[in-house]
């Protein structure tokens, strides 16, 4: 039995590639002509599989129905929570998840920080969007034709000698975040704050959310702070896999 749901689950990724015949589906697989009508007969019924007049099968109406429901009721809060609390307690830093929505940019998760000194920042509040590591990453994600747009719309307060000052500089920063895959708010929004992030991505590579791990320099300094990217790196790839279905949930090594 598991090898034959092997076999049908084997036929999707292959009508993925474009519409296939009887006889490409067998070779595919390896099996005999029946055998491959008989797998791709019950896929039909469910309407995971549809075949067309030419007699070829083409990815059904069904499984896009399915898909779209599972992405609907994906919640990415509630699967990075477990991620971010384990993040914590590994180096006791303040964790942020944030999302891109509608021109913003907002905190949906925090996990406080072990010591005495607490942040500002508040769940669904918007954050500093010119400066902020998690807005680096979600808007760099976007076509370079929206990132020059957005970039023109946004004015540019310098909340310290570290802020992006202008749009031109703002597009450079994206397209430097872009490039790496993380990025870092050095004393940018406040002077005595420091932050660094890693995009949490969908299955199809998009940035969906972007998670932050951020110390004051009484605690830590930029540097001491910079040298646990890796484990917000790890962290954040253990949530895309988990979001987008590609790898069992595991936690995220300890330094």
């Amino acid at each position: 039995m598991s090898q034959t749901v092997d076999r049908a689950l084997s036929i999707l990724p292959l009508l993925a590639e474009g519409p296939a015949d009887l006889g490409q589906v067998a070779e595919r697989l390896g099996v005999h002509k029946s055998t491959a009508l008989r797998l791709l007969r019950t896929l039909h019924e469910h309407g995971l599989v549809y075949r067309q007049s030419d007699q070829r099968y083409r990815l059904g109406a069904r499984l896009f129905a399915l898909a779209q429901e599972a992405v609907e009721n994906l919640d990415i809060r509630e699967i990075g929570h477990p991620h971010l609390v384990r993040l914590n307690e590994q180096c006791g830093h303040t964790v942020h998840l944030a999302v891109y929505e509608e021109g913003e940019v907002l905190y949906i998760d925090k996990v406080e920080s072990r010591y005495p000194v607490r942040m500002y920042s508040r769940i669904g509040k918007p954050v500093a969007i010119t400066v902020a590591a998690v807005a680096k990453l979600l808007l760099a994600d976007l076509p370079e034709a929206e990132r020059r747009a957005l970039a023109e719309k946004f004015d540019y307060p310098m909340y310290t000698a570290r802020s992006i000052p202008n749009a031109a500089a703002f597009v450079r920063e994206l397209a430097t975040v872009r490039e790496q895959g993380w990025a870092t708010d050095l004393g940018g929004h406040e002077e005595s704050i420091n932050c660094v992030a890693a995009p949490i991505r969908g299955a199809d590579g998009r940035v969906v959310a972007a998670m932050s791990l951020s110390a004051p320099n009484v605690v830590v300094t930029a540097d001491e702070l910079l040298t646990l990217l890796p484990l917000v790196r790890r962290t954040a790839d253990a949530i895309s896999g988990e979001y987008s279905g590609r790898t069992p949930t595991k936690e995220a090594p300890q330094e």
